[in-house]
Formats: structure tokens, C-alpha cells, sequence
């Protein structure tokens, strides 16, 4: 690993025009063939989990499965609702409707019981999942009968609907968030850098890995399926880790390249930089891969995507930082050469003396004050930032996770506005229970008497909808039969999450569960989202062990020392958690609602803590490394322990934090969106970014490694033979590299 990244640069910065030409032909032949090949997108199969995905698996065997289906709600644009011209329009629509392909079949209207609505709905054709693509054709209807029907207010709702609503919303949100991060991140790297071009050179490499692993990800999908929000995920990591990985590599190329005050070629800058930057992003690289590949531990079909978006994009990312990243560092190191040469070149005819550079200190006053009660009281630092940090971890005990379902999704959608006017004059179309049975064919009667029999009893609960005589669909085998209840209550609520309960453990063992070699599980919305919740809780565990054993083995073999193997672990978590409790501080009450614009769900999206635990422990391992890594290097230069904390945290701090609020406005832009699933996930990411850079890796870290001292790094031993071609200075010197350092002609 200390050699691959050297070798890499040094051909880069050998053949400079090989290397970024090869750069942008990888880039377009990874998007060429993920084109041509097309996505493959997820199907409702790969969503089923427990009992609910097996009674579904069920009614899809006896072709008594879900299809999509719209509701369309016809009411007065003012004053009663005229049922002449209600039923007009309603045969209107049913004329218009059954004349599309993509519908199977129009139900006869149905009036709302106050008599103000009519309602027909339209069962389409084809999967589940298909009824957002198809969707289209039938809003298009709707909205000519409402042309045609002037007096009347037509509208259209329906599963496929508010998809399709949620998926461009998403798509407007996404593009939102790029208006918002882009030209903060722009600004960012230009105060760090002072320089146009270079500040563009990160954000050049990172929308180019981006598009790189787009192609890549819809070639993925052919082996996991891709249910649509890899791309999210790509964006996210891509703009972060690409920013940084590349903000990493460069700022090391202008420490080199003060420090050697002109007397080494660009191509030596470059190699000095692969030596110890490159290195670090890869195992940085290779530390988020690990953390975000135990996702798939959760064998579930949203974190496997992400976790492959994350996995590519994160790959790629390094890849660019170690090949096409050099080559551009050097052809920008000539120009500079050459600008320097002229100004040097017109000073001298005017008989100016030659400028002298004088290196600039590495921290400005605000680093050195935060770094200052580490270096000078680090115990009681220490006690006092574990503290804070512990007090702001403190709500996520009171976590509560909840599916987010439809009733949760923002009510700018219109088709979610419709969804709310048409439940409030039907309210048993807010929640159904499915229960499926399965039994030989010779058994369908008395499954069918004791389906008919539970949905007595149920619609005898006042947690149910009374809505007539049950009526129990059969297959045509006679070996399946599907029975249907409905509830008036949204599916996140404690009323339509008992009636689930009441029906698993009390109507069913009483009725149709006392007939022997019968199969029956339940589905439907909660049963969906419950099963869900439980899936997830189950392999917590196993996902959180296997990420702790992963980041413990991955830190302590890079830096040969369990030590600081452990420490990472310990600051990883404790890094994680504080952002979880400030997570359910803000979002699982109602107090700052107005603030970030959202409406509580009373709790936190059930994908939410799995996916940021894991990414968290990515990111805080991605500073970890870069910090620690200079320490390292100083260490193996025969710098004391103390010296080498001092001077590794004094180096990286301004390069960290600068990446850290590249990360923190990427991560932040996603609060201004509209799903409260997406708020949830940046404002985690980005107060957990902000407090592991600050408070973490300027804190809590030195403090603990300079109470540790040597014994932290007992394992290690100095490799003065194995030197990687840099001597570090005292932080702030411009004292020249020492002979060892290598000159590439």
C-alpha cells in the first residue's frame, strides 16, 4: 500500500497527457456501457420481508396479487354536489379510461356517505410497481374530463400517482440540492486555495467520478436490483468524498511544494504527495468501502443499493485522486513553474531583488485556540468533550422508528392533497389488511368459511371498518383465497398498528388458523412497514458487530496498533451517537418543525439509523485516517510521542476542517428538501461531519493520545529504512525536505 500509490503517480506525472485522456475515456466508456446496458430496476419481490412478503408471495402464486390502482374523486367546485352531473362525468371518465391499455378494469362510482363525493377507481395493468410508469396516460384523462366537466372538480389519486409525484419531487429536490452545495463548495475551496483553477480541480474530478459511477451502478443493478435511490446516494458521497480525497492530495502538494522552495521538479512534488497522501486516501478509501459493504448484511434490497453506490463511487473517487489527479498536478505545476520564471525573469530587467517566499504558518489564531486546551490541559479536555458529546447523544435512547408510508409524504405533492380530501370522504380506503391463505383445492370452502367468519369478527372491532358482508377472493386452483379488510385509521397510527395486532394474535388463531395444513400470513400497508421495522431490528445486531470487528482490524493494520484500532472504534461511536441524539432531538419532536420546514413524524424513518451508523462510522474513519496518519509519519521520523500528536493534529487540522465543511454543506443542503426522510439523513451527516472535526479529531483525540503517549503506539516501530521520502518539519517551518527526498526528472 506504501508503494502501489508512489507508483502510481510517478507514471501519471510521467505521462500526464496519457493519464487525463485515459481519465475521461474511462469516464465515458463507464457511462456508455451502464447506458446501453439500462438499469434494472427493483420489483416488488425484492421488497417482500416476513410475514407480510411471504402472505404476498402467496397471493402472487394464486395471481390474487396487489395491482396498481387510482382513485378518482369527483366533487362540487361549490355548494352540494348535483348527483345528475357527478354521474355524467363519472360515465365520462369511465368511458375515457376504459379506451387506455394500461387499464384493466373501472369500477361502477361510488358516493361518499355525507353524498358530497364520487369516487371511481381504476385498477391498472400490470406489477405493482409499474403504475408509476404508467401513470401518465390516466392523470392525462382526468384532466380532460375535468376540462369537460367545468362545474365539477376532478382529481386523480392513487398509489401510482403520489409515486410519480414523490419521484419528481425527489428529482426537483436533488437538483436543488446541487444549485445549493455547488457554488457554497466553489466558494469554500476558493478561500482555501486562492486560486480558481485549483479550486476547480477538485470539484472537476468529483462530477467526474459521478458520472463514471452512474455508468457503473446500471451495470450493478443487473446483479442487485435497483430500486431507485442508489443515484441519491451517488450525488451525496460522490460531491463529498470526491471533494475531499482530492482536497487532501492537493493541499499536501502545496506543503511539498512551499517547502521545497523551487528546488524540486512538479513530478518530485507529486511522488512526495503519493508517498503519505495518496497512501492515506487509500486506506481512508478502503475504510468507508468496509464500513458501508456490512449493509448488505441487512440482506435488504434499499441498503444494498445503497451501500453499492456508496462502494463505487467511493472506489472511484480514489481512483481519480490517484491517477488522473497527479497528471493535472503537474501540468499545473509547470504552468506555475513558468509564471514564476516570467515574473522572476521582468524583476530582474527592472533590477528588482528576487522575492523570497516565506512559508505561511499551517493554523491560523481560530486552529490554534481550538487545539489549545488538547496541547496544554489535555486530561480535563478530554473528560469535558466526552461529556458534551455524551449529553447530545443522550435523546437517541429515546429512539422511535416508524415506516414512512404515504400518509408521511409532503403535501406540496398534489396528488397527496387529493389522497387527503379523498380519505377524509372515504376513510376506509386509508389502510387495508390482506389476509391470504393457502390450502389445497379441495380445501377452499371451509377456507373461505373461515375468512368470511374472521371478517365478521374483525369488522365487529371498532378499530375496523364496517363495510358490508366480507367478501373472500379465491384463485383459480382454489388453492389460495385472499380476504380484505379495511381500517379508517393511517397506517403510521397506534389504532391501525393494534388492529394488525388484534388480527395476527387473536382473529386469526380463532377462525381460519384452527384449520390444520392451512397457510396464512397477513399483508398490506402496516403490515408492510411493521414486518419492515422488525426486519431491521433483527439484523442490527449482526450489521453493527461486523462493522465494529471491520473498523477495529482496518485502523489497526494500517497503523500497526491495536490502540489506536480501539481508540477509532471508541471515538467512531461515540461520534455516531451524538449525531443520532441530536437526530431524535430535532426531529422526533415537534419544536422545530417551523425551522427546517417539516412536518414530526413522531419518530425517525426506519432506514435512517441503520444506513447513517454505518456511513457515520465511514466518514469519522475517513478523518480518522488523514489525522492519524501524520501522526504516524512523524512517529516513524523519530519524533516523541507528544511532538508527533502536536505536530500530525497541528498539519491536518485547517486541510480536515476545510474538507469537513465541503462535507457539512453537501450533507446540510439536503435539509432544505421535502421528503423528511432526506432532512433527516443531512442534518444527521451534517451535524455528526461537523462535531467529528471539531470536537473529535481537535479534542477528544490528541487529548487521549498524549495521556496515552508512547503506549499508544507500542506496537510501532520507526522504519528509518523504509523511509517514504519526507522529513517533517516543526508545523509552520519551511525548512526543505532532507536528502532522502526523491527527484523525478
Amino acid at each position: 500500500m506504501r508503494i502501489r500509490p508512489v507508483r502510481m503517480a510517478r507514471w501519471s506525472a510521467r505521462h500526464p497527457w496519457r493519464a487525463i485522456v485515459g481519465w475521461f475515456v474511462f469516464v465515458l466508456l463507464c457511462l456508455g456501457a451502464g447506458i446501453a446496458a439500462g438499469s434494472n430496476p427493483a420489483t416488488t419481490e425484492d421488497f417482500w420481508v416476513g410475514e407480510a412478503g411471504h402472505a404476498e408471495s402467496m397471493a402472487t402464486d394464486g395471481g390474487l396479487q396487489r395491482r396498481p390502482t387510482e382513485h378518482i374523486l369527483i366533487r362540487a367546485g361549490s355548494g352540494p354536489l348535483d348527483p345528475e352531473r357527478a354521474t355524467a362525468a363519472a360515465r365520462d371518465l369511465t368511458a375515457r379510461m376504459e379506451a387506455l391499455p394500461e387499464v384493466a378494469d373501472v369500477a361502477p362510482p361510488v358516493r361518499s356517505k355525507d353524498g358530497t363525493a364520487l369516487r371511481v377507481t381504476v385498477v391498472m395493468n400490470g406489477a405493482e410497481l409499474d403504475g408509476r410508469k404508467n401513470v401518465v396516460p390516466l392523470l392525462d384523462r382526468t384532466a380532460q374530463v375535468a376540462a369537460a366537466h367545468p362545474d365539477l372538480v376532478v382529481e386523480e389519486t392513487g398509489s401510482p400517482a403520489i409515486s410519480k409525484g414523490v419521484n419528481d419531487q425527489r428529482g426537483e429536490d436533488l437538483a436543488l440540492s446541487e444549485r445549493l452545495s455547488l457554488p457554497v463548495t466553489l466558494v469554500i475551496l476558493l478561500v482555501v486555495f486562492g486560486s480558481v483553477v485549483m479550486a476547480g480541480v477538485p470539484l472537476l474530478l468529483a462530477l467526474s467520478s459521478i458520472a463514471a459511477t452512474m455508468g457503473l451502478a446500471m451495470l450493478a443493478s443487473h446483479l442487485m436490483p435497483d430500486p431507485g435511490v442508489g443515484t441519491n446516494m451517488i450525488l451525496l458521497m460522490g460531491l463529498a468524498v470526491g471533494v475531499d480525497y482530492t482536497l487532501f492530495y492537493l493541499k499536501r502538494e502545496r506543503e511539498e511544494r512551499a517547502r521545497a522552495a523551487g528546488r524540486l521538479s512538479p513530478e518530485a512534488l507529486v511522488e512526495l504527495a503519493a508517498a503519505t497522501a495518496g497512501r492515506a486516501v487509500v486506506v481512508s478509501g478502503l475504510a468507508v468501502i468496509v464500513c458501508t459493504a456490512t449493509l448488505y448484511l441487512a440482506t435488504d434490497v434499499i441498503f444494498s443499493s445503497l451501500a453499492t453506490g456508496t462502494v463505487l463511487v467511493v472506489a472511484v473517487a480514489v481512483l481519480s485522486s490517484l491517477t488522473v489527479l497527479p497528471a493535472l498536478l503537474v501540468k499545473l505545476g509547470h504552468r506555475a513553474d513558468r509564471r514564476a520564471a516570467k515574473k522572476a525573469a521582468r524583476r530582474a530587467k527592472r533590477g528588482a531583488p528576487a522575492r523570497t517566499r516565506t512559508a505561511k504558518p499551517e493554523n491560523g489564531r481560530i486552529f490554534g485556540a481550538l487545539m489549545r486546551p488538547a496541547q496544554r490541559h489535555p486530561a480535563i479536555t478530554l473528560c469535558v468533550s466526552v461529556l458534551v458529546m455524551l449529553a447530545v447523544a443522550a435523546p437517541a435512547v429515546g429512539l422511535k422508528l416508524i415506516d414512512p408510508g404515504k400518509d408521511t409524504f409532503s403535501r406540496s405533492i398534489p396528488a397527496m392533497r387529493v389522497y387527503d380530501r379523498l380519505t377524509a370522504a372515504y376513510p376506509e380506503l386509508l389502510v387495508k389488511h390482506e389476509v391470504v391463505s393457502r390450502a389445497t383445492p379441495g380445501r377452499a370452502p371451509e377456507v373461505r368459511q373461515a375468512l368470511t367468519e374472521l371478517g365478521r369478527r374483525a369488522q365487529a372491532d371498532p378499530l375496523f371498518a364496517r363495510t358490508g358482508q366480507p367478501v373472500v377472493r379465491t384463485s383459480a386452483d382454489g388453492r389460495t383465497s385472499v380476504l380484505e379488510l379495511a381500517v379508517p385509521h393511517p397506517a403510521p397510527s397506534d389504532e391501525a398498528i393494534a388492529s394488525l395486532d388484534h388480527l395476527r394474535h387473536r382473529y386469526i388463531p380463532a377462525t381460519v388458523g384452527e384449520l390444520t395444513s392451512v397457510d396464512t400470513a397477513v399483508s398490506g400497508d402496516v403490515a408492510r412497514g411493521q414486518d419492515y421495522v422488525h426486519h431491521e431490528r433483527d439484523k442490527l445486531p449482526l450489521v453493527i458487530g461486523f462493522l465494529l470487528l471491520l473498523t477495529f482490524v482496518t485502523t489497526a493494520v494500517a497503523f500497526r496498533s491495536v490502540v489506536v484500532g480501539l481508540l477509532g472504534v471508541v471515538l467512531n461511536l461515540l461520534s455516531a451517537a451524538a449525531a443520532m441524539g441530536a437526530l431524535v432531538l430535532v426531529f422526533q419532536g415537534t419544536w422545530a418543525e417551523g425551522l427546517l420546514d417539516f412536518d414530526s413524524l413522531g419518530a425517525i424513518a426506519s432506514r435512517v439509523p441503520l444506513f447513517l451508523f454505518v456511513l457515520l462510522f465511514g466518514l469519522s474513519m475517513d478523518y480518522q485516517v488523514f489525522v492519524v496518519s501524520r501522526i504516524k509519519e512523524a512517529m516513524e521520523h523519530g519524533m516523541t510521542a507528544r511532538e508527533a500528536v502536536l505536530d500530525g493534529i497541528a498539519r491536518s487540522a485547517k486541510v480536515v476542517t476545510s474538507a469537513a465543511l465541503v462535507m457539512v454543506t453537501i450533507f446540510a443542503a439536503f435539509v432544505f428538501l421535502h421528503l423528511t426522510e432526506m432532512k433527516q439523513m443531512g442534518f444527521c451527516l451534517a451535524v455528526a461531519v461537523l462535531l467529528d472535526a471539531v470536537v473529535i479529531r481537535m479534542m477528544v483525540l490528541p487529548s487521549a493520545l498524549l495521556l496515552l503517549g508512547e503506549r499508544a503506539w507500542r506496537p510501532l516501530r520507526p522504519t528509518r529504512g523504509k523511509d517514504t521520502g519526507v522529513r517533517p518539519a516543526p508545523a509552520g517551518s519551511a525548512a526543505p525536505a532532507g536528502p532522502s527526498v526523491p527527484h523525478v526528472g
